[in-house]
């Protein structure tokens, strides 16, 4: 006859009464519907939840191969070095690796955070070392030749030329230029007024006399859209951040560019390295660029400052040899 159990829970007994639901029956799928569904209430960027997106769905592929799909909790820390291997084997650079670590990182620290997982196997993880090679960015010739490739004459030509100039001046991101409405072109402050920034702080950009008149002339042709962003198609609608992006890559084509990627990122890159080289100071440059650390300002300054150059001229021990 087998004794009465006593009716308090021990310590291990209390442990699986109290564990959630989600710990045993939630899916990778469910997971990440609840994730994307955070961003979303936490207005995140459409960019950023497009990035979670596509990186994770990357591992969930690999995931389904794998047929660990059924239950997030069931993904451990071994199945992220697998993952790791995986895309060594496979030719991806440790820069592509680690652009994914970072989106599963964010997936699974919010997992964690929210109790839906016991254990967060991306806890700690180290990303892989990266080689800061040089930077890639135009030639003054091969600016010359990119800026020359739209036809003016033409509404769409001289949209894209606008939009590429300012690219150029001010070294905006993609997803800042696609933000830009006509109000916040401020043309007698010499300003642009950028709201949609990758780290929520808006700032101001300046502008010069050669950008500003474009931009004046640009606007009053634009005319009065439905759309008050600044950058319109030619039916008047908002030029769609896809779209922009692909200019850049159409005209460097158009103007057998080669050696060098042509894209808005590139000339952000091209603005970095002349402003650097024309003595920009670092808080100035970190300030314009809106980057929230001085790491990437550093990468610039390293490269391109010219002055360190020029001084080993007066230096150099082989002079008095």
């Amino acid at each position: 006859m087998s004794s009465r159990r006593n009716n308090r829970l021990n310590a291990r007994e209390i442990d699986i009464a109290v564990e959630p639901v989600e710990f045993n029956t939630l899916s990778f799928d469910g997971a990440m519907s609840l994730f994307i569904a955070d961003a979303r209430r936490k207005s995140l960027r459409e960019a950023t939840i497009t990035y979670y997106q596509r990186e994770i769905n990357h591992f969930r592929n690999w995931l389904a191969q794998h047929d660990k799909l059924e239950l997030i909790s069931k993904v451990v820390r071994a199945d992220i070095d697998s993952y790791v291997d995986y895309l060594k084997d496979n030719g991806k650079q440790n820069g592509t690796i680690n652009t994914r670590l970072r989106a599963i990182r964010a997936f699974f620290g919010y997992l964690y955070e929210s109790k839906y997982i016991k254990e967060n196997p991306m806890r700690k993880y180290s990303l892989l070392k990266e080689r800061k090679g040089n930077i890639e960015t135009f030639t003054m010739q091969q600016l010359r030749q990119l800026l020359n490739a739209p036809d003016k004459r033409t509404f769409t030509g001289l949209r894209d030329y606008t939009y590429m100039l300012l690219l150029l001046e001010t070294g905006i991101r993609l997803s800042e230029a696609t933000g830009i409405l006509v109000e916040d072109v401020k043309l007698s402050e010499g300003t642009i007024f950028i709201r949609e920034t990758k780290n929520h702080f808006h700032r101001y950009v300046p502008i010069q006399a050669k950008m500003k008149e474009q931009l004046r002339r640009y606007i009053k042709i634009r005319g009065t859209c439905e759309t008050e962003h600044l950058f319109v198609t030619i039916d008047g609608t908002k030029m769609q951040r896809g779209a922009l992006q692909k200019l850049v890559g159409k005209y460097g084509k158009q103007a057998k560019i080669k050696g060098v990627r042509c894209s808005p990122h590139t000339l952000r890159h091209t603005f970095a390295k002349m402003s650097v080289m024309n003595g920009a100071g670092v808080f100035e440059l970190q300030k314009i660029l809106g980057h929230s650390t001085m790491e990437m300002v550093k990468v610039y300054v390293n490269l391109y400052a010219s002055d360190v150059y020029d001084r080993h001229k007066e230096f150099s021990p082989l002079n008095n040899l």
